[in-house]
């Protein structure tokens, strides 16, 4: 089976403190994995090294054949990644924003037309274009935001708590794209905080102080730990922690 993510003793230290403490798993390619923990668990953290924005201490790491370590610009032609804080201009109107990601990904004239059309569509955008993004409302913010990330078409998507502070339709529409990418072979590794949204993964890790705690499906936790939810299940393992 291939793998889109491979991770083996990853460490991250600022100081003595480990926010990322000798964590190992992999994702499968075209798998919508789940990354969850309480803020300051070490999920960011994890993503940033991923993604070649932050040096690990230690350990290895691979995003597409490619090494944190020695290659995080070949891994950065590779991946997409979007934040809660959505990464977008609000003095650009939706078009310029989509032209200025098509600019920086190096996309030639046809390619950034043709992945504009499409971006608009998805995001539901279309009609749209000469709208200030700063005026878009949460939900439309969040798939212009995704289309940009995407606007490259990348083969894995990191998408950190990509739903916070978003209406629950939104976020349930949201989730219809992840899944759609997904379907298309796209690899999705996503950190949230909304337990239901947990469900909607095909494997998830929770992470806690900085290491695994838990790894499996959705259900193979829940039955190995005779839980009835994921949070329930959460909350046992960090009193057991403790």
């Amino acid at each position: 089976m291939q793998m889109s993510v491979q991770v083996n003793n990853l460490v991250k230290k600022f100081g003595s403190f480990a926010a990322v403490d000798d964590i190992t798993f992999s994702v499968q390619k075209g798998e919508i994995f789940g990354f969850i923990g309480p803020n300051g668990a070490g999920k960011s953290t994890t993503i940033r090294m991923l993604c070649g924005i932050l040096d690990q201490t230690s350990g290895e790491g691979t995003v597409e054949g490619f090494s944190i370590k020695s290659e995080p610009e070949k891994i950065k032609s590779v991946i997409g990644y979007m934040s809660q804080k959505f990464s977008l201009y609000d003095d650009l109107t939706v078009a310029e924003n989509i032209n200025f990601y098509a600019g920086i990904h190096g996309l030639g004239f046809k390619e950034a037309g043709d992945r504009k059309s499409w971006i608009l569509e998805m995001s539901g955008l279309s009609g749209k274009e000469g709208c200030m993004t700063g005026s878009l409302s949460g939900g439309w913010r969040q798939r212009l935001s995704l289309g940009c990330a995407i606007i490259h078409n990348p083969k894995v998507i990191f998408l950190d708590e990509p739903t916070a502070g978003v209406d629950p339709i939104s976020r349930k529409e949201f989730w219809g794209l992840i899944r759609g990418l997904a379907k298309a072979g796209t690899t999705i590794f996503v950190t949230t905080h909304f337990m239901d949204e947990v469900e909607f993964c095909e494997r998830i890790a929770m992470i806690y102080r900085g290491k695994i705690v838990a790894m499996g499906t959705p259900s193979e936790l829940k039955i190995l730990n005779k839980v009835d939810n994921l949070e329930m299940l959460f909350v046992n393992l960090i009193r057991g922690m403790e």
